[in-house]
C-alpha cells in the first residue's frame, strides 16, 4: 500500500480510501465491521463517511454509518490508527432526510460536528468536509452553471473562522470541500490566504472514466494550489465493473437497481463508452474494474481514491486493483474513447 500526505498536513493516508455510505442500509453493522477489518488488514488507514450516510438518507437511517464506524472504533480500539474523514451536509436537492437547517452557519457547523463526534465515539475528526455548497450551483446531471434563485450571501470567511475554532479546540485537524466547483474552491483558497485562515486540503469530487470534468478547471487549481483530489465514484455506481453490459444478467442487489434515481452513469452514451472501455481492458488481460480504478489512481492530482463495496469479494478486487499500473498504450486508447464520448456522465 502506498501512502500520501494530505496536502499541507503531516497526515499520511493510504492511496485507497474506504467509502462507507452503504453501512446501515445495504450493509448491516456486522458487514460494515467486516469491511473495515479487511480493509485495515490490507493497509487501508483512511475511512470516509458523512453525517447524512447511509444513502439514500431517511429519518430512520440518518447517521447510521457514523454509528457503525463508532462501534467499530469502540470494539477494536483502532481509532488512533485510522485517518477519519466526515462531512457536514449542505443544502443539496438530492439529499433525503437531513437536519432541519442545512447551512454552514456557526450554529449548524457546531451542531453537526458535535453530533458526528458522538456517533463516531471519538473526540476528533482528521478531515472535516463541507459536503455540498450552500449556494445553488451545478448539480448531478448538469454540466454547466445556470443562475437560478440566487439568494446566497458570501459567508466563506465566517465558515473558515468557525472551522479554525474547531481546529484550535482539537476537534478537527484539516478541512476539505466536496462536490465543489472551481470557483468555490478558489474562493475558499483566496480567503484563507488573505486572512491566514485554514487552507482547504482536499476536494472530494466525482472522477472516473465516465466523468472527467474535474480536469477542466479544478485539476490546474489543485496542482498550483497544492490541494488533493479525493476521487469518489471511480466505478460509477458499479457501471464501470461492466456487470450491467449483459442485459440478460440481473443484479437485484446492485445500487442502481435498488436506487434507480441515481442514474447519472446510465445514459446511452455512458453505456456505449463503457462497452469500449471494457473491450480495451479485456484485450489487455484486465477486468474493467481493474482498469477503471488504476486509471483514477494514476492521475497526478489524486491523493486517495474512495472505493465502496457491499461484499468482501468486491472489496478485495477493488483494493487489489491498485497494484496495477496502466501502460501508455492503454492510456492512449482510453483517450480515444474520451474523444468520442467526452464525460458522458456529468
Amino acid at each position: 500500500m502506498i501512502y500520501n500526505k494530505l496536502p499541507n498536513t503531516d497526515i499520511k493516508v493510504s492511496e485507497v480510501c474506504l467509502g462507507t455510505m452503504t453501512f446501515g442500509q445495504q450493509n448491516s453493522e456486522s458487514e460494515g465491521h467486516a469491511q473495515m477489518d479487511y480493509a485495515f488488514e490490507k493497509g487501508v488507514n483512511f475511512f470516509d463517511t458523512a453525517e447524512m450516510y447511509s444513502i439514500p438518507s431517511h429519518k430512520e437511517t440518518y447517521g447510521s454509518t457514523e454509528k457503525i464506524i463508532g462501534s467499530w472504533f469502540k470494539s477494536t480500539g483502532k481509532r488512533e490508527k485510522v485517518v477519519l474523514a466526515s462531512k457536514i451536509a449542505g443544502p443539496s436537492p438530492i439529499f433525503g432526510y437531513m437536519r432541519e437547517k442545512l447551512d454552514f452557519s456557526p450554529e449548524s457547523l457546531q451542531y453537526a460536528l458535535d453530533n458526528s463526534l458522538k456517533r463516531l465515539q471519538t473526540d476528533y475528526i482528521d478531515l472535516y468536509q463541507l459536503h455540498w455548497p450552500e449556494r445553488k450551483t451545478n448539480i448531478f446531471g448538469q454540466r454547466g452553471f445556470k443562475v437560478k434563485d440566487d439568494q446566497w450571501e458570501d459567508n466563506i470567511h465566517q465558515v473558515l473562522e468557525t472551522l479554525d475554532g474547531f481546529i484550535k479546540a482539537g476537534k478537527i485537524k484539516a478541512i476539505g470541500v466536496s462536490n465543489e466547483t472551481p470557483w468555490g474552491l478558489m474562493r475558499f483558497l483566496e480567503e484563507s490566504k488573505k486572512y491566514n485562515l485554514p487552507k482547504i486540503a482536499t476536494v472530494q469530487n466525482p472522477y472516473s472514466l465516465l466523468n472527467r470534468l474535474f480536469e477542466v478547471g479544478s485539476a490546474e487549481i489543485c496542482y498550483r494550489e497544492n490541494v488533493g483530489l479525493l476521487a469518489y465514484s471511480p466505478l460509477g455506481f458499479g457501471v464501470l465493473t461492466g456487470k450491467f453490459l449483459d442485459e440478460k444478467v440481473k443484479h437485484p442487489k446492485a445500487r442502481l437497481n435498488l436506487f434507480p434515481q441515481y442514474n447519472r452513469y446510465s445514459s446511452e452514451q455512458s453505456t456505449a463508452a463503457t462497452k469500449m472501455y471494457n473491450d480495451i481492458a479485456s484485450s489487455h488481460g484486465l477486468t474493467l474494474t481493474q482498469m477503471a480504478l488504476a486509471f483514477v489512481n494514476q492521475q497526478p492530482s489524486v491523493t486517495s481514491t474512495i472505493i465502496g463495496a457491499t461484499s468482501i469479494p468486491q472489496l478485495k478486487e477493488n483494493i487489489e486493483s491498485f497494484r496495477i499500473k496502466l501502460s501508455t498504450e492503454i492510456f492512449d486508447l482510453i483517450e480515444a474513447v474520451q474523444a468520442v464520448y467526452p464525460n458522458p456522465a456529468p
